[in-house]
Parts: structure tokens; C-alpha cells; sequence
């Protein structure tokens, strides 16, 4: 009894500590969008230069996902976390020491290649620290670390830089990151052999990368989030400009505000898990496409809206809905596939995401120059959101037949 109780513990702690290195991998990539006043005053950087700037941690971070996924079925994820972790923190101290436009986007493109291992990697620990009917509510409380963070990033960074600067506010940051590095040094040691490995089926360790690049349902939630993640960071990326500049919203109350709908995203992520697994099991399907639906029109009342609060409302209810393809997106694949590939598939459908963030913003800027207007740029995001049901409703919630689809690759 006391060894069930203690291996509960440590996995709960485990689950914690993944969680916190989430919200430290946000808060590093989100406080660039704060710094980037700082930064384009020294540099003498136009609007287009600063949206590449913003941009080039996506390419580097969308590259590494499926070598991030790879890595970490190959190697475990006790490496692969803490090599991402030590990775991207002398990235972002090295982000303070930047002396020009391209230094500073090397810095973060590598910054990105760094980073990118620890999503495949978290969520590969997930699989060995928890069984498999335990995964899909561990990974949704998990990946609620994601809003946190969007919502933290600009209410940390803001201080910091008014007392800091820039430079030693990514120095400062960088330096929590090789702390955090040390913690999963010491802690992260998966069990070699869980009660549950037996149950995993056959196939371990036998999956290669071109086989889940033939899985049909592998592809469908990938095309899935590609579209929900269009809408996150074009509204991540473009909302505070639009509160200030079509609403007349001072940056203060901008910075409070828009940290709402991210905290509802989060609360969200986080008890939605257990309401997929009590109500829509097996249907996850129909709770991703409805609540994809439900963004697409708030999205549209955001821009329709005539009152300030009509738009906050509208943008908090967007984040809320569009939260049910995270969850979908990072649950169902722990029922699909065994814990020896998950890494794999999770690279995989993550770099839909991350290409989504690389893209959604740079579309949305020349979107705002090309029409003089936010508007087209909400109609963006709205067709993301449209790409996103439809590829929810194609899903087949079918446990067996995508382990036949890898069975079959695999023997060709």
C-alpha cells in the first residue's frame, strides 16, 4: 500500500513539474511580444521586420516537432525534456545579448529548434509515468499550462521590463529556465518496466516515423489543430493591437483584459478533460466540432460587436470553445496509439500547430495593410476555425482501426 501510494506521488509530481516547465516554455516565447517595443526602438525596426521577429521562433519550433517526437520514442523523454529545457534557456539569455535584427533572428529560430522537443517529450512522459485510461485527463491538465501561460506571459514580463530592461529581462528568464532544468535532472526518472506495459500491444518499438504518416486519423487531428491553433495565435498575436488601435483601449487595461480569455482557455483545458472523459468518450469527435462551431461565431461578434465589452466577452467565449480541440487534440491521441509511438504522433500533430502559429499572424498583418481593416483578418481566422470542424467531424474515434492502419504500413 505504501509503494502504490508513493508511486501516485511521484507521478502526480511529475505531472506538476511538466506543467510548470509549460509555463515556463510559454512565458519565454510570449514575453518577445512585450520586449518588442524595447527592441524595435534599438534596432530601428519597421512593422514587417518586427513580424518576423515574432515569427521566426515558430519556424524553428514548427521544424522540430516530428524529430522531437522521434528523439523522444527513441531516447525517453528524461533526455529529450531536459536537453529542450537547458536548450531554449541559453537561447533566451543569448536573446538578451542580440546586437542586430539578425542576430537576434538566428537567436530565436534556434531558440525555437531548442524548444521544440518538449511538447513530443512531455507528453511521451505522460505515457510512462501514467496508464493508459489515465493519459487523456492527465495530458488535458497538462496542456492547460498553455493558456496559463499566454495569460501570465504579459503580466510578468511587463514588470520585468519596466525594472529590468529588456536584455536582463531575457537574461533573468533564461537563468529560471537552467533552474528548472536542474529540477527534472534530479526528478525525471521514468520506471523502467509499469504495471500496464504488457497491455500496450504488440507493436513496440516497431512503428516508424513513415508509418504514422500514412494513418488517416493521425492527419484529420493534426488538420484539426492546425485550423483551432490559426485562431489561438491570430488572436494571441494580433487582439492587443486591435483593442488599442479599433478600440480605443489604453495598454494597461489592454494587458489586464486581454488575459482573461487565455485564464477561461486554461479553466477550460483543465476540467474539460474529465467532462470529455464522463460525457463525450469515444464522441470527441462532435465535442471538437460543436465547440469549433461555437468559436466561428464568436469570432465573428468580436469585430461585429459595437461596445467594448461585447468584444471581451465574445473573445473570453472564443478561447473557451476553441479550448475543446486542445483537449481533443492532446487526449485522444493517449487512447489511439501505445505509449512506445506517442512521442511520434504528438511531433507530428503538433507541427500543424506551430506551421498555424508561424502563419497566422504574418496573414493577418498583410490581411490589416492589404484592406485598411481587422476585419478581413477576423474572416481569417474565421475560416481557420471552418477548416478545424471539418476535420473534427471526419475523425474516426476507432482505437483498432488505427492501430491496423499501423499495422498494415508497418509490414510493407
Amino acid at each position: 500500500m505504501g509503494t502504490f501510494l508513493q508511486q501516485k506521488n511521484k507521478k502526480h509530481f511529475i505531472l506538476g513539474l511538466l506543467f510548470a516547465g509549460w509555463l515556463l516554455s510559454y512565458l519565454d516565447r510570449m514575453v518577445m511580444g512585450v520586449a518588442v517595443v524595447a527592441i524595435s526602438q534599438d534596432f530601428q525596426l519597421d512593422p514587417a521586420a518586427i513580424g518576423v521577429v515574432l515569427s521566426s521562433f515558430f519556424a524553428g519550433y514548427a521544424l522540430m516537432q516530428i524529430p522531437g517526437g522521434w528523439l523522444s520514442d527513441k531516447y525517453g523523454s528524461r533526455r529529450i525534456v531536459i536537453f529542450s529545457i537547458i536548450a531554449w534557456s541559453i537561447f533566451t539569455v543569448l536573446s538578451g545579448l542580440a546586437w542586430s535584427l539578425t542576430s537576434l533572428l538566428v537567436i530565436r529560430f534556434l531558440f525555437g529548434l531548442g524548444e521544440g522537443g518538449y511538447p513530443s517529450a512531455s507528453q511521451k512522459a505522460i505515457a510512462e509515468f501514467y496508464s493508459k485510461k489515465e493519459r487523456a485527463k492527465a495530458s488535458s491538465f497538462m496542456m492547460s499550462s498553455n493558456s496559463f501561460g499566454i495569460a501570465l506571459a504579459p503580466l510578468i514580463a511587463a514588470p520585468m521590463l519596466v525594472w529590468l530592461g529588456w536584455r536582463w529581462m531575457f537574461v533573468a528568464i533564461g537563468a529560471a529556465g537552467l533552474v528548472m532544468g536542474v529540477l527534472f535532472w534530479k526528478h525525471l526518472h521514468p520506471p523502467q518496466k509499469a504495471e500496464w506495459d504488457d497491455n500496450e500491444g504488440a507493436n513496440k518499438n516497431k512503428v516508424p516515423m513513415k508509418t504514422l504518416l500514412k494513418s488517416s486519423s493521425l492527419w484529420k487531428i493534426m488538420i484539426m489543430w492546425f485550423g483551432a491553433d490559426i485562431v489561438v495565435w491570430g488572436l494571441a498575436g494580433w487582439m492587443p493591437s486591435y483593442l488599442i488601435k479599433e478600440r480605443g483601449m489604453g495598454i494597461l487595461s489592454t494587458g489586464v483584459l486581454a488575459s482573461l480569455p487565455a485564464i477561461a482557455s486554461g479553466l477550460t483545458v483543465m476540467f474539460g478533460g474529465v467532462l470529455l472523459e464522463k460525457f463525450f468518450s469515444g464522441r470527441e469527435k462532435y465535442f471538437t466540432g460543436v465547440g469549433m462551431i461555437l468559436t466561428s461565431i464568436c469570432l465573428y461578434f468580436i469585430f461585429a460587436s459595437s461596445s467594448v465589452a461585447g468584444v471581451i466577452t465574445f473573445y473570453i467565449l472564443s478561447m473557451t470553445f476553441v479550448s475543446t480541440a486542445i483537449i481533443t487534440t492532446y487526449s485522444l491521441p493517449h487512447k489511439l496509439l501505445s505509449k512506445e509511438i506517442i512521442g511520434s504522433a504528438m511531433g507530428f500533430i503538433n507541427m500543424g500547430g506551430q506551421a498555424a502559429g508561424f502563419l497566422a499572424p504574418l496573414v493577418m498583418g498583410f490581411l490589416i495593410s492589404g484592406f485598411g481593416t481587422y476585419n478581413a483578418a477576423f474572416w481569417f481566422l474565421i475560416a481557420g476555425a471552418i477548416v478545424s470542424v471539418i476535420a473534427a467531424f471526419t475523425i474516426v474515434n476507432n482505437e483498432k482501426k488505427l492501430n491496423i492502419e499501423s499495422s498494415k504500413a508497418a509490414g510493407q
